[in-house]
């Protein structure tokens, strides 16, 4: 009896420290996590559209996340499912339990999660939410791909003018030095470039500089002045302006759209668009709206009357307008982002189109500057050696 109770009782102890082991891992990766990198975001949307489809089919929250932990392959994203069901069951809500991990759930998923808890209908959330999820990775990845050609070339660009610069060109240097002559004007200047960078002092202050200039421009793009001179930039540069517009345009009005179909008010909507929006002006535009709603205007008014540097195109606001006098403003903010996803897919290709020959140009012209500057002195190697 002794033995069978001292057995039970260190079972017993094994499964405490054991439950207490994985709290405590549970923890740290919960204390770790706002400090290093998010998800894949692959991960992200499997989640959000595999806990859509169980709430949809009546599954309860907290049992839904365990369930989707249990299937992850992926240990970190299992750890913070877990944590998130954790604190689900403890009578936590589910969007404050994402807040604990900002760089997963950024702040316009976590909104649009409080506004479906609000609204009783965080299943049409979430499959909007997933739907714009994979909507915005598939534009990214378009984007890399575009940029995958021209920054290929710049690399087999950086490696041929290494090699002409560190093993072909100090074989001429030598050559000149021996017959006393002077080596063309470019090729000097491409031969006092590769000095310099074989120099370690040199080099080392260098090197020095561009870290606190570095460190220097990030902390001036973290103030507001910074901030807002760089998104002044990103909507105003001809072609890159358009696109980056009707990136956030779309985003905003496909968040409004959401909103105001699950039953959202209208100025809990743009406080969610603001947050979800990257750009300093957009979010001013978006401030002021509020502003002017709560002064008595209409959503299409307070759009048309705040001012701004031709942010929102003029047939957004006529259009919001008509969905206004037909109550189905909802329905006519979902057809207007629909446009600008496709006028944004566009955009993407109009800027590429663009990118692509002018790194091609730039690259050319430095290859062919250093190659020029490289086949000078072979020009000149004959009569130098006959001398």
């Amino acid at each position: 009896m002794l033995a069978a109770e001292k057995n039970k009782i260190a079972k017993n102890d094994e499964l405490m420290v054991s439950s207490l082991a994985k709290d405590a891992a549970r923890t740290q990766y919960k204390i770790s996590s706002r400090s290093t990198k998010t998800v894949k975001k692959s991960d992200l949307i499997l989640f959000t559209t595999q806990l859509s489809v169980m709430l949809d089919s009546g599954v309860v929250l907290s049992d839904a996340l365990e369930a989707i932990a249990e299937q992850s392959e992926e240990e970190k994203f299992r750890h913070v499912v877990e944590d998130i069901s954790e604190s689900v069951k403890q009578g936590e809500n589910f969007s404050r339990a994402l807040t604990v991990y900002p760089r997963i759930f950024d702040a316009m998923f976590v909104s649009m999660v409080k506004a479906s808890e609000a609204s009783g209908r965080m299943p049409q959330m979430l499959n909007v939410l997933s739907d714009y999820l994979s909507f915005e990775d598939e534009t990214k990845k378009k984007i890399k791909g575009a940029l995958t050609y021209p920054m290929i070339m710049a690399v087999m660009a950086v490696v041929a003018t290494g090699t002409l610069m560190f093993f072909v060109l100090p074989r001429f240097i030598k050559i000149y030095e021996a017959r006393q002559a002077a080596l063309p004007k470019l090729t000097q200047i491409i031969v006092s470039i590769s000095s310099f960078t074989r120099n370690p002092k040199a080099m080392t202050l260098f090197v020095t500089f561009l870290i606190v200039a570095g460190f220097a421009l990030y902390s001036w793009l973290n103030t507001t002045n910074g901030r807002k001179k760089i998104d002044y930039l990103k909507i105003k540069t001809p072609v890159l302006g358009t696109m980056f517009k009707d990136m956030i345009i779309a985003r905003s009005l496909r968040i409004m759209a959401t909103m105001l179909n699950t039953g959202v008010n209208v100025i809990d909507t743009l406080e969610i668009m603001r947050g979800a929006s990257d750009n300093y002006y957009f979010q001013k535009l978006w401030e002021n709206c509020i502003k002017k709603i709560k002064d008595g205007y209409q959503l299409s008014d307070s759009i048309s009357k705040v001012a701004g540097i031709d942010l929102i195109y003029p047939g957004v606001a006529k259009m919001l307008k008509a969905g206004e006098k037909s109550g189905k403003i909802g329905q006519v903010s979902d057809k207007i982002s629909s446009y600008y996803e496709k006028k944004l897919q566009g955009s993407i290709k109009s800027a590429m189109t663009l990118i692509e020959p002018v790194m091609i140009t730039i690259l050319g012209s430095i290859i062919g500057t250093i190659a020029i500057a490289l086949l000078l002195p072979i020009f000149k190697i004959s009569s130098v050696i006959a001398h």
